[in-house]
Formats: C-alpha cells, sequence, structure tokens
C-alpha cells in the first residue's frame, strides 16, 4: 500500500471514529451551555456554516445565522427553524462597516450579548488546479480583514461567565506556516510570524498587504508566497496567526471575562466553494468548528485543529 492509500486509509478511520463520537449526547456535567446560550455563526446560509448553526442549535443553543444575502439568509434560518431549533436570521456582510455596526447594535439591543462567534464567512475562487489572483483583494478584505474586524465588533458583547465565552475561526491546513509543500518561502518572515514575541497585529497586516502590493505590480510569483490556491491560502494564514495573536492577548483578560479562540481546517468539503469536488460532508467539515465551541476544556486557546486533533500551525 502506497503513502497516499495509507493515508486515505487513516482519514477514513478517523472520519468514522468522529462519526460514532457525534451520535453519542454530551452529558449534564459537559453542557456548561442552555437555551439561553447566544452563539453567532457567520456565511451561514449554505455548506459548512449552515452546518455548524445546525449542529449548535441541535445542541439547545440559540443560534444567530448570518449571512450577507437577506434573502437566502431568511430561508436558510426558516428550514431550521421548522426543525423546532432556536435559529435567527440576522444580515451581516463582514466586508461592510456600516453592516457590522447596525449588526452589533441590533444584538447588542436584541441579546444584550453573545456567548459563542463561529467565523465560517469567507470566499475562495480558485477551484481544481487553478491559482487565479484576479480576485486577491476580495479574498483577503473577506476572509481576513472582515473575520478580524467581526471579531473586534464582537469582542464588546462577549457575555462574561465562569466559563468563557468562545470565538472559533475556519481556516485551512493549505495557510499553514509550516506545511511541506505550500508554506511561505520566505524564511525571516516566517520565523516572525512564528515568534509569539514577533506576531503583531501590524506584521499580519503589513504581509497580506505585501502580497496585495505584489499582485498589482504583476511580481507575486516569485514573492515566494504559497503555490497552491496562493490568495486563499495566505488569507487563511493570516487568520491563522491573528487567532494565535489574540489568543494571547485574551489570556490576560481577568477571570470571568476570558474569551477563548481556537481555529481549525474543515478538510476539503463537498461545497459550492469547492465546485463540490471535495472529499468531506458538510456535516464532517462542521463537526470540529462544534467541538470547539462547546469545548468545556479552558484551557485550550490559540491552537489549530483538524478532525478534532491538534496540528501545527
Amino acid at each position: 500500500m502506497d503513502k497516499r492509500a495509507r493515508a486515505k486509509e487513516r482519514r477514513e478511520k478517523r472520519r468514522q471514529e468522529i462519526s460514532l463520537v457525534r451520535t453519542i449526547p454530551y452529558s449534564d456535567h459537559q453542557r456548561w451551555w442552555t437555551s439561553s446560550t447566544i452563539a453567532v455563526v457567520t456565511g451561514a446560509n449554505r455548506g459548512i456554516g449552515f452546518e455548524i448553526a445546525h449542529q449548535l442549535a441541535l445542541h439547545g443553543l440559540t443560534v444567530i445565522l448570518t449571512s450577507r444575502d437577506a434573502v437566502v439568509g431568511e430561508e436558510a434560518a426558516k428550514v431550521l427553524q421548522e426543525r423546532g431549533l432556536s435559529v435567527v436570521f440576522h444580515r451581516l456582510d463582514i466586508v461592510d462597516p456600516s453592516s457590522i455596526e447596525a449588526f452589533t447594535e441590533s444584538i447588542k439591543e436584541i441579546y444584550g450579548g453573545i456567548d459563542i462567534l463561529v467565523n465560517n464567512a469567507g470566499v475562495n475562487y480558485n477551484v481544481g488546479s487553478d491559482n487565479s489572483v484576479e480576485f486577491a483583494e476580495q479574498v483577503v478584505a473577506t476572509n481576513y480583514f472582515g473575520t478580524k474586524n467581526i471579531i473586534k465588533a464582537m469582542i464588546p458583547l462577549m457575555r462574561p461567565s465562569e466559563t468563557g465565552a468562545r470565538i472559533v475561526n475556519v481556516s485551512s491546513r493549505l495557510g499553514r506556516l509550516n506545511g511541506r509543500r505550500n508554506r511561505i518561502g520566505n524564511i525571516e518572515l516566517r520565523k516572525k510570524l512564528e515568534d509569539d514575541e514577533s506576531l503583531s497585529e501590524d506584521l499580519i497586516d503589513q504581509t497580506v498587504n505585501t502580497f496585495l502590493e505584489q499582485v498589482k505590480d504583476g511580481k507575486w510569483k516569485n514573492g515566494g508566497w504559497p503555490q497552491v490556491f496562493t490568495d486563499y491560502s495566505l488569507s487563511k494564514l493570516a487568520v491563522s496567526a491573528y487567532t494565535r495573536l489574540m489568543a494571547r492577548i485574551f489570556s490576560e483578560l481577568p477571570e470571568g471575562q476570558k474569551i477563548y479562540i481556537n481555529c481549525y481546517c474543515p478538510g476539503w468539503v463537498k461545497t459550492a466553494m469547492t465546485g463540490w469536488a471535495g472529499h468531506t460532508s458538510p456535516e464532517e467539515g462542521a463537526d470540529t468548528a462544534v467541538w470547539l465551541a462547546l469545548l468545556q476544556d479552558q484551557s485550550i486557546s490559540g491552537k489549530f485543529f483538524a478532525e478534532r486533533r491538534e496540528i501545527n500551525f
């Protein structure tokens, strides 16, 4: 059996294990949440986001399903409402500051705050062997800057509690700093992004902006950037780095006001974003996000996961 076949076999075995675990209900001592626990899921009108909202609602939380398209968002929420689940729709476009502001004010007025934020909203215009950067600015603006901006907007609304608030960011293995095939070629930059002491918001912003400048100049191919789905990979690298940065900042919050933040890779999921070419179902792709959102272990923050296992950034 070759390496690829063995990897496929291991992946299938892990899927079966997780599928079995997912059927086991949480015990009373594991359930830190109630029906009044509020979870916001961005980009949840379809695919992985819809499944995250679905699974969180099945566990008895109140879920705020968001979408930039009000019509499809309302339809998605209605599907879950008809199953007896506590799901409401609110419009949110994470690249539009006025939309973020309106959403924030609405959530504050209606609910007072939230307990869980799952950042799923994102875009990717490359499929198969394509590697176009035609939409690089939009990809970075949505996947990184949009995610960062909604996190900043929601932090003041994270409700204090003994168990802590949770943020889960959807990232990707394609954006790993130490990936064998798709990492940043600039060793000095990679070391700065790896080092918690040198990691900063300015450094992350500067990295993605340097890439965007090279895209405009036509020099990005020689910039040492990831070679597969370059714009998407870099945007997710930035999300993962920002997750680590915020975990460090959140660790300094006083007890009772803690926020735990992690990111994960859902895998190559069969959704519209992948042209339905993935090998993982949306249900499986959503699993780790839900698991992280409901995790009882408060020592886990600033980590990267796939299939409920921690992996290196």
